[in-house]
This record gives structure tokens, C-alpha cells and sequence, in this order.
């Protein structure tokens, strides 16, 4: 079969891989319909994420057909439709049962990680019954595969972390696939503003069309006054960090009000400053987290019922033979305008 696979810091290869079989009676050996490429896969190209050895293919997104099942799968039969979760969780382990599905101790982040995943022709799915969810019948399978990490990302690490409430105000630092998908989901609980801070005006723009009430164009140095004068010299409510990288997670810090929380979305790869001389007696939180998806069967529901439609975030679409052309459409986002890209095979 075909697959991306990680060859080292900047490197990757389209190789002849050979089909993954089952390894465990809980696996799902899964034809992959429809993936996509992450921020944490150009992360993983930039030397980001240690666990992320050279040979392995990547991705953790995707929708496809049940090609076998190992003898303890029973949810999913050779045929059903399906969504792949990026966090395979066992359901049984104390942080599963913790709904901490992120760090299960015999799963989590591995697909794309330290196991093979889903930019290929097939992956090997572990812990399938409680790892996979079930396509429903007519749902729009491009839609579906935003469900696997961004809009769970979104929603968990940055709205729900975030305590966001009516009538709050928040700051969203990053307005990429990520910060668009917490932009997205913020809105279920009606905050009276949401300001989005980015580099690239056509990325506000698109921000502002799913619901932004403020843009800033951070370029300038100056985002950080702007926000304390657009609330008064208050700060925000919830400040999101979506990109990962140190000065964004400052800016956090500059506009964070008092009592307020710092959601950190990001994947960092290197320190950030912490300035506590300023922010040890503002009775601010700061929360990190890596999605546990333990929210895709509500917003699949969602999904279902058209009151959020994550397929505005695609932009761009191509072949599994493309695969490459995708990775620098994507990686050249400022240039070519890509929000998420959808690869079939």
C-alpha cells in the first residue's frame, strides 16, 4: 500500500508499505476514504514530538471501512463505515475510566505517533470498539474527518479548559484550523466577544465570516494594547494559545484579566517564559491538555443536526498520490490560503 511516511527532522517519502494486519483481538484493520493533515504533523517534521520516530507513518485523522476485525471487536463488523479518533482510549484503564482517554495506558496519541497511522491505503486501529465511531447513514464523510481531532481539540482543550460562559469575552491567538475550530465551537456558549489575533489577514477574514466579533492583525507588536483597549484595559475572560509557540502563549499572558484562564491548545517544542513578577497575584488558571475526544459523540450530533458545519474549513482537496503537494500546500499556508486540506484515496 501507499503512505507517508517520516524520514527525520524535514524529511518525508511516499513509500510501498506492506498492509497492516491484526496484531490484537481488539484491532480494526481500517481502508482509509478520506484523511488529512495536521499542525502536529508539520510539528513532527520540525523535530517537535521526541515519541515520533523516523520510519513511521503518519496521521491520526481520517474516515474509512471496517476491513477486518480482530476476534474481541465487537461493535464493528468488515464493512461498516467509520471515524477514527487521533486518541485510541481501551475503556478499562484507571485514566479511560478517568474519561482522561488521552493518556490511556495502552493507547492515547499513538496513531501517527509511536504506531503507524492513517496517511495510507489502510491503518491498524487498537482498541477498535472504543476507538471508532459508527458513520451515520448520509453524513458528509469530509465533515466527519474534522471530527477526528481539530474540532475536539478546539472545543476541549480551548473552549471547555477555558470556561468560556455567556457573556464572557475571549482571545483566541491563532486563527489556523485549531483556533478556527475553537472559534466554532466558543459560540455554543454564547460569549458577548470573541477577538481572533493572527499574522495573516486572510485568516481574520475567514474568522470574522465564522463569527469573530474582533480581529487583530498582531504584525505590528501591538496586539496586546489593542485587546486592553478593546475591554476597557481589562484583559479577556479565556485567553486560547493555538499555535504553539512561545510568543503566543506570551501574549496570553499580557492579555489575560484578572481571575481569568489561560487555555494552552498548542504543541509547544521549546520553553516558554512563564512571567509570574506579573501574574502571581492576578487569580489567573493556566490549563493544558491534550484532547481526549471524550466530546466527538456530542458534536457528531452536532454535526448531524447542521448547527455547526466544520466543512467551511476546508479548503483544498487531492489524492493520496498528492500526498506530498498537500503537505507543501499546507506547510505554505500564508501563500496558498489552506485551512485544512482533504486527501482521498
Amino acid at each position: 500500500m501507499k503512505a507517508l511516511v517520516y524520514r527525520g527532522l524535514g524529511l518525508k517519502a511516499v513509500e510501498d508499505r506492506p498492509k497492516p494486519a491484526i496484531q490484537a483481538a481488539d484491532d480494526a484493520i481500517v481502508k482509509i476514504v478520506k484523511t488529512t493533515i495536521c499542525g502536529t504533523d508539520l510539528h513532527i517534521l520540525k523535530g517537535d514530538v521526541a515519541t515520533c520516530a523516523p520510519g513511521r507513518i503518519l496521521g491520526h485523522e481520517g474516515v474509512g471501512i471496517v476491513d477486518s476485525v480482530g476476534p474481541g471487536v465487537t461493535v464493528f463488523k468488515p464493512g461498516d463505515r467509520v471515524l477514527i479518533s487521533c486518541i485510541s482510549s481501551c475503556g478499562k484503564c484507571e485514566y479511560c475510566r478517568r474519561g482522561i482517554y488521552s493518556h490511556c495506558e495502552t493507547g492515547g496519541w499513538i496513531l501517527g505517533n509511536t504506531i503507524d497511522g492513517t496517511q495510507a491505503e489502510y491503518v491498524r486501529t487498537p482498541h477498535a470498539d472504543t476507538s471508532l465511531y459508527r458513520v451515520p447513514e448520509g453524513a458528509d464523510e469530509e465533515a466527519l474527518v474534522m471530527l477526528s481531532d481539530i474540532l475536539p481539540t478546539g472545543f476541549e482543550c480551548g473552549v471547555l479548559n477555558g470556561k468560556v460562559a455567556p457573556g464572557s469575552s475571549v482571545a483566541i491567538v491563532g486563527s489556523g484550523p485549531i483556533g478556527l475550530a475553537a472559534l466554532l465551537t466558543a459560540q455554543f456558549y454564547s460569549p458577548a466577544e470573541i477577538i481572533m489575533i493572527d499574522l495573516d489577514d486572510k485568516r481574520l477574514d475567514i474568522a470574522r465570516k465564522f463569527g469573530a466579533t474582533q480581529t487583530i492583525n498582531s504584525t505590528g507588536g501591538n496586539a496586546a494594547a489593542r485587546v486592553m483597549a478593546l475591554t476597557g484595559g481589562r484583559g479577556v475572560d479565556t485567553a486560547m494559545e493555538a499555535v504553539g509557540v512561545p510568543a503566543t502563549f506570551q501574549l496570553c499572558e499580557a492579555i489575560i484579566a484578572p481571575g481569568g484562564i489561560i487555555a494552552n491548545i498548542g504543541v509547544h517544542g521549546h520553553k516558554v517564559d512563564l512571567h509570574l513578577e506579573t501574574l502571581w497575584s492576578q487569580n489567573i488558571a493556566i490549563t493544558t491538555r491534550l484532547v481526549d475526544t471524550v466530546t466527538t459523540p456530542m458534536l457528531l450530533k452536532t454535526v448531524q443536526s447542521k448547527k455547526i458545519d466544520p466543512k467551511r474549513l476546508i479548503t483544498h482537496r487531492f489524492t493520496l498520490d498528492k500526498i506530498l503537494d498537500a503537505y507543501d500546500t499546507f506547510g505554505r499556508a500564508a501563500d496558498t490560503g489552506a485551512l485544512k486540506v482533504i486527501i482521498s484515496t
